[in-house]
């Protein structure tokens, strides 16, 4: 069902950047599933009058994706054939193990749904908002590192060089890194729906800070040490781990405090 869109599209340069983690979505899904075979076997029993419903329905959302390939972009067409493939396992496994097998995988299964590729135009509105917060907040660092700078929309002019923080700079894929990496972290260590909540919405502030310094870095960079650190290079290219390392020790702390909040309650 999903193969031949979902190689389509990571094949696509202009969109398979976003969807490197694509491919670990299943493998970590299984662990889990592995880790809990104890429990699905236990309370292992079929369940046709429940299962069968939501695998109906992951059916007609794959004929319904067919009928309209012609009408969508390739991201937004695999994202309707992704859907219908997570809804057809869920739906197969509740068939199969039944509905208490299936609350001891409930996130692991709901884990699947990191493989549908985010429409367009949701994916657009996130860039939007990733690139309008870190344009402030580096707007912010320009004012409190005292560099002289002239803003125009996304645009700034600096001594002797002007950037734009383009929609590159939003820092999407970092951002869907971390959001994956933290929805487990708080999955694993954190037990209420509320300091899950706070750690998982933390992630915004967290991202466009990150971005910024990271902007602030390099413009800084190119006007005190050599301008190629803005055009081009490793810092540039391929030096947002460096910045994400520091954005993991904000949530870490963050999820430190939250463990000890919970433990104090």
């Amino acid at each position: 069902m999903a193969y031949g869109p979902l190689k389509e599209l990571l094949s696509n340069s202009t969109r398979s950047d976003y969807y490197s983690h694509i491919l670990l979505i299943p493998l970590v899904s299984g662990f889990l599933i592995l880790q809990k075979r104890r429990e699905i076997f236990t309370k292992a029993e079929y369940s046709l009058e429940k299962g069968f419903p939501v695998l109906i329905t992951g059916i007609i959302i794959y004929i319904a994706g067919l009928m309209l390939q012609d009408r969508l972009s390739i991201n937004d067409y695999t994202s309707v054939i992704m859907l219908s493939a997570v809804v057809f396992w869920i739906g197969d496994f509740v068939t199969l193990y039944g509905t208490s097998a299936f609350r001891h995988v409930r996130f692991p299964l709901l884990f699947l749904v990191f493989m549908i590729p985010i429409p367009t135009v949701i994916m657009d509105y996130i860039i939007y908002v990733l690139q309008a917060g870190s344009t402030e907040v580096t707007e912010s660092l320009f004012s409190l590192t005292g560099t002289p700078a002239f803003r125009a929309g996304y645009v700034f002019q600096l001594p002797g060089i002007t950037i734009e923080v383009a929609k590159e700079c939003s820092g999407i894929r970092s951002t869907l890194g971390l959001f994956i990496t933290v929805v487990l972290a708080a999955h694993f260590f954190l037990k209420t729906n509320w300091t899950k909540g706070v750690l998982i919405l933390s992630i915004l502030p967290i991202t466009i800070l990150k971005n910024g310094i990271r902007i602030l870095t390099l413009t800084l960079l190119a006007i005190y040490v050599d301008e190629g650190f803005l055009t081009g290079g490793f810092l540039h290219k391929s030096g947002g781990f460096l910045f994400f390392l520091p954005a993991l020790g904000l949530i870490g702390i963050l999820l430190y405090f939250l463990r000890k909040t919970e433990r104090s309650r």
